[in-house]
């Protein structure tokens, strides 16, 4: 059929008021179905809008390629997906990838016929376009051979146009409350997370201590923490948990969960190391691994007892401006069942200070692709030497901002500093 100049503007002045007050896209779409039936009949029909993911050029695919559709006629979708759907294939997938109409008088004679509901037997398809770009696409099917022609195109093109911007409006709307949504619960994850961590260092008499972990994302997969051990002795450790975001975040919570049970206790360090080796695959599978320092403080013999899992060597200062860095470790946590782990002893003098870190710290860079290294980390423990503890990790952040000219951090960033001070 054919439209008169004055039947288009009152179609256009229908379609306006109905969806000129909402950005609800299903409604949107359920008020569009209405109206075409009045013009076009039909015994199926359907609105199938693209991922904006895609219309607007993120790097990941997202994972099915129609993210909004409305239908009338078709029975449930396949319980296994739609290949229409997840890979663009059909009728639909074909107009959406050619921005091209398409009419079917048979569509068992069409090569891009999928079918989606029996006794359909012609079909016409067209896409909605927004700045030359296929957004997503409109259909009619028919139980009667040659139901639709070329006439029918304008018609139902025409309904696509008008309807294309409040779509995309719609669509964006949409996927900006997701986004809402995602960002308030990483939110509160974030908070959850930071309340893991202590709240303020430990107070022991003839030390200073402080530690700080800034994740690269929302959250983050370091951890530290200072724990209280029997006999009045104190736990401590930096661990990094392999990956980042959401996944490692759940590791590193499982991960802490296992080192405060098994630091109830009186193992010692390695003993404690070759526990949660054992158990941590049981919460990780095969896909993460954590690296870990763990050290026991004994103030009263000023005794540091220490084992470390794969992770970056702590630095030990000594008084007189010496450095040690601490090499002695075993692998990493949740790679090989059967692992040793071989502690190390040494006793914390006056002056001298113990820096266990992440490797977000020493690898850090600048815009010329150098590292912030372990030699910076030194000087800048040297420079901020005689401050509290608390300065010094403060100092060490902006070093590592001045270096790499940003703000923001690439990988998590975690430090905790020991300083024995008389």
């Amino acid at each position: 059929m054919n439209l008169t100049g004055s039947q288009k503007y009152q179609l256009l002045l229908e379609i306006s008021h109905k969806i000129r007050d909402t950005l609800d896209l299903d409604v949107i779409m359920e008020h569009l179905l209405d109206t075409i039936k009045t013009v076009l009949d039909y015994d199926a029909a359907g609105i199938f809008v693209l991922n904006q993911d895609l219309v607007h050029g993120r790097r990941q695919q997202p994972r099915e390629l129609i993210a909004g559709m409305c239908y009338r006629g078709y029975g449930p979708l396949p319980a296994g997906g739609d290949d229409m759907l997840n890979f663009g294939k059909g009728i639909i997938g074909q107009v959406i990838l050619s921005g091209s109409c398409l009419v079917a008088p048979d569509v068992r004679q069409d090569p891009y016929y999928i079918e989606a509901r029996q006794g359909t037997l012609s079909e016409i398809a067209v896409p909605i376009l927004r700045n030359e770009r296929a957004i997503g696409a409109l259909n009619l099917e028919s139980d009667r051979l040659s139901a639709y022609d070329h006439s029918d195109l304008e018609v139902l093109q025409f309904f696509a146009d008008a309807a294309a911007i409040a779509l995309e409006k719609a669509m964006l709307h949409r996927q900006l409350l997701e986004k809402e949504l995602l960002d308030r619960q990483l939110q509160m994850a974030r908070e959850m997370q930071f309340s893991l961590f202590p709240g303020e260092a430990p107070r022991i008499p003839g030390y200073d201590m402080a530690g700080i972990c800034i994740p690269a994302e929302e959250i983050g997969g370091d951890y530290y923490d200072f724990l209280r051990l029997p006999g009045g002795n104190l736990g401590l450790t930096v661990a990094d948990i392999s990956g980042h975001g959401i996944s490692s975040a759940l590791v590193m919570t499982s991960f802490r969960g296992l080192l405060r049970t098994h630091t109830h206790g009186r193992l010692g360090p390695a003993q404690i190391a070759v526990k949660i080796n054992r158990l941590l695959p049981e919460f990780t599978g095969s896909s993460q691994f954590i690296t870990m320092v763990y050290a026991v403080l004994n103030p009263r013999d000023q005794i540091v007892t220490c084992v470390n899992c794969g992770h970056p060597p702590p630095l030990w200062r000594h008084a007189d401006g010496r450095w040690d860095a601490l090499t002695t470790h075993g692998p990493a946590l949740g790679i090989m069942e059967k692992s040793k782990f071989i502690p190390t002893g040494f006793s914390i003098q006056p002056g001298e200070i113990l820096i266990l870190y992440t490797d977000g710290v020493v690898e850090m860079d600048n815009p010329d692709g150098e590292y912030f290294g372990m030699e910076r980390l030194k000087y800048a423990i040297d420079k901020y030497r005689d401050l509290s503890a608390y300065d010094l990790v403060r100092g060490i952040i902006q070093e590592t901002r001045d270096f790499s000219g940003v703000q923001n951090y690439v990988d998590d960033f975690t430090i905790l500093v020991v300083k024995r001070t008389d």
